[in-house]
């Protein structure tokens, strides 16, 4: 059996390679790996475990843990579903050596996954990805199985340690976000975790101000009511009817383990992460008067380049990943940084996407500004645009290869799409056209699951629509 970790940890199906057995195996890989860790800083190891509101999650968790525990780690095991980011900021709180999320994020309800992370709060870089495989392989050569646990002898000895970390997690958010700008808007707002692990979140954080807040498909649903729990509009539906039918001002959608966020307006129309991106480089800067450099992927709008621009901020683009976001958040001083899919933190932040986070952010512009999101977002539109974007999956039977998908883009690049000039061609993640006109085309294989992902952005919808029937027509 080979396991690998992907753009961020390991993720299958359940009860097809995502099992017990196997996740035991991965686990001594991730103890060893943090056993070597220890060694060379000369303390005791100390992992924090999480997990999301997914089909056995919960138990996935408690097995992680007695595999720590049975190589002498302690463990902080979170009581409830906690979001990914709770955990990652627990992680650096404690001073933890790694955590492990059991979490398939915005996967579809099939899926789980382990996502590993950094001592500093963010996803394990690629290098510990590799070899955490690299022990994985090599315990299973030596049919060396995992050491476990009893799991109520953990709980006696103080090696497996239950808490919660909503709480630092919260008192550190509020240092991120002025509470009482969102306090005088008064705000009327619909939560939408997605029946993911975001739930109760935003309401308990907005509880400490003056705003109005609802709660939709916070319930327990392993299954997601029948959807993909990624916060993108066409699984908003719910959203957006609770906010017409409460008259709400705004909507806050966050996917399976809340590190993306999604938005809706006063109306009922979807507030996509590149809008969410650009209105809070503008507020920070504008508002805050923060500077830093602005980091995105590949697969994100334009509108950040120009708004970059327009303040004298350095750029850098990376390929889809937060974890190369990270890599810029830990050696440089990033202002925000943040990825088409909804992913996205801030200066003072842990480099991780933050799906509360970046929700509560976007309730504090629309108070300081006093006026509706749909309107910020003209205005944004009328300023850095006109901009329009759109992405199209194609599942695939089968894994493709990058390099040679690649090679062939690059080879047949075309001179012209949809009218317009082919003036650069990127191979940073996948391949995008860009062109003369600053539309653009993308085509890459997803890090996560069996999709070929095609983007566009372009100046119209008509535009866009021609870019990505152009691109289903290469990659097909």
């Amino acid at each position: 059996m080979t396991i690998r970790f992907g753009t961020d940890g390991w993720r299958a199906v359940i009860s097809d390679t995502f099992t017990f057995a196997n996740l035991r195996l991965v686990a001594q890989a991730i103890a060893d790996y943090v056993l070597e860790e220890a060694a060379d800083s000369g303390t005791q190891p100390e992992v924090v475990v999480g997990f999301d509101t997914r089909f056995l999650s919960d138990r996935y968790a408690a097995e992680v843990a007695r595999v720590m525990a049975g190589n002498n780690i302690i463990t902080w095991l979170a009581r409830a579903d906690t979001p990914t980011p709770a955990i990652s900021y627990t992680v650096k709180h404690k001073g933890a050596i790694a955590g492990v999320m059991i979490s398939a994020s915005h996967n579809p309800p099939r899926y789980n996954g382990v996502k590993l992370k950094a001592s500093y709060g963010g996803a394990a870089p690629p290098e510990v990805g590799r070899r955490v495989e690299r022990i994985l392989e090599a315990n299973q050569l030596q049919a060396r199985g995992p050491n476990l646990e009893d799991y109520q002898t953990a709980l006696d000895q103080g090696l497996i340690r239950r808490f919660d970390p909503a709480w630092a997690y919260y008192e550190h958010l509020a240092t991120l976000i002025d509470l009482d700008v969102i306090s005088n808007g008064e705000l009327r707002v619909i939560a939408d975790p997605m029946y993911g692990s975001g739930r109760g979140c935003i309401k308990e954080m907005l509880a400490r101000t003056r705003c109005r807040v609802q709660e939709i498909r916070g319930e327990m649903n392993p299954g997601f009511g029948g959807i993909h729990p990624e916060p993108i509009a066409r699984f908003l539906h719910a959203l957006s009817a609770a906010i017409q039918n409460t008259h709400a001002d705004i909507g806050l959608a966050t996917d399976g383990d809340a590190d993306r966020i999604g938005a809706m307006d006063s109306r009922g129309q979807f507030v996509d992460p590149h809008h969410i991106f650009a209105l809070a480089l503008r507020y920070l800067v504008e508002q805050r008067g923060w500077r830093g450099s602005v980091v995105k992927t590949v697969s994100t709008t334009q509108m950040v380049n120009r708004l970059a621009a327009q303040y004298d901020l350095p750029l850098h683009e990376t390929p889809v990943g937060f974890n190369h976001i990270a890599d810029h958040m830990l050696s440089d001083d990033v202002l925000i940084g943040g990825e088409e899919s909804g992913g996205m933190s801030i200066k003072g932040h842990i480099p991780e996407g933050d799906g509360i986070l970046m929700g509560l952010l976007l309730v504090e512009i629309v108070s300081a500004a006093g006026v509706p999101l749909h309107e910020l977002v003209a205005d944004l539109q009328a300023r850095y645009g006109p901009a329009c974007y759109a992405r199209r999956d194609i599942r695939l039977r089968h894994p493709v290869d990058k390099k040679a998908m690649v090679a062939r883009l690059v080879a047949e690049a075309p001179a012209q799409i949809a009218g317009q000039s082919v003036v650069q061609v990127d191979t940073l993640d996948g391949v995008k056209y860009c062109l003369a006109d600053e539309s653009w085309l993308l085509i890459r294989p997803s890090g996560t699951e069996p999709v070929l992902r095609i983007y566009a952005e372009a100046r119209s919808q008509d535009e866009v629509e021609a870019l990505l029937q152009f691109g289903e027509g290469l990659a097909r």
